[in-house]
């Protein structure tokens, strides 16, 4: 039986309620990991968040908390020479007085793991399970570091997105206030939108600030991506192979911001 007739016959089972929809969405999941590469949902060199080999301890500081990612890969001259993976938990001692003075980043450098590009997911899942190694350097077929991948982006494949350090619970606020802007949920609707910000921003072709974010990028953007819509940047802080997920807001025009806490 071939791939599509078997999906078929999932979709059909789902619709006469023999399956929930979920598991079938998992399903397709499963199928789509054994079809893709790590190109396909690898983060991209240029939007690699990496540490230098040769900082302090108070050095990585501004870099963990503006992205709150748990694993950094750490770099000695450029983005090509990745030396170890850097577990943000393992920094802490560091910042007791009395080890302060024996930070020698060598000494707590996870190693790194390396795939190439053309690696399937479902055997980069099975590596990541079998190793406990829970991110991989990806290199590109000249031995240069193309980007990165995690073993969530391969999970998100198959259950679709799962909560990080961006995401909210479904019943906190659509908008949340930050000390240089605004996180906001992509499923944000429009007039939601309009009347927190004070926007004009038209609602009859998108539903949706995601809807309306991607438009204007007329693809689908990766993370770290922005684009500058009647006075507002929009950058992709989580996404994925399917949809944007959140954006962070920040204004670059003239103050128009509402100071009403979000409904």
């Amino acid at each position: 039986m071939e791939r599509e007739d078997m999906i078929k016959i999932l979709r059909t089972a789902a619709e006469n309620q023999l399956i929930s929809f979920d598991a079938l969405d998992m399903i397709e999941g499963v199928f789509q990991v054994s079809a893709m590469q790590v190109r396909d949902i690898m983060v991209p060199r240029s939007q690699m968040v990496v540490l230098e080999r040769d900082v302090s301890p108070e050095d990585c500081l501004p870099v963990m908390n503006e992205h709150g990612y748990s694993r950094y890969p750490v770099i000695k001259e450029d983005r090509d020479s990745v030396i170890g993976v850097l577990l943000a938990k393992d920094l802490l001692r560091y910042f007791d007085s009395d080890q302060k003075q024996r930070f020698v980043f060598k000494d707590i450098l996870r190693e790194a793991v390396f795939v190439p590009e053309s690696k399937r997911l479902n055997v980069l899942l099975a590596d990541f399970r079998a190793n406990r190694n829970h991110m991989a350097i990806v290199m590109n077929e000249y031995g240069g570091v193309a980007g990165l991948v995690t073993i969530e982006d391969v999970l998100e494949q198959i259950v679709g997105d799962i909560q990080d350090e961006f995401d909210y619970d479904e019943d906190d606020s659509m908008i949340r206030r930050t000390d240089d802007g605004f996180v906001v949920k992509a499923l944000t609707p429009l007039d939601d939108f309009n009347e927190y910000f004070g926007s004009g921003f038209g609602t009859g072709d998108f539903e949706t600030i995601g809807g309306l974010v991607t438009n204007s990028f007329s693809y689908l953007p990766e993370r770290g991506e922005s684009v500058e819509i009647n006075g507002f940047r929009f950058t992709v802080l989580h996404c994925d192979s399917r949809r944007i997920n959140l954006l962070k807001l920040t204004e670059i025009e003239s103050p128009k911001l509402s100071q009403e806490t979000p409904v």
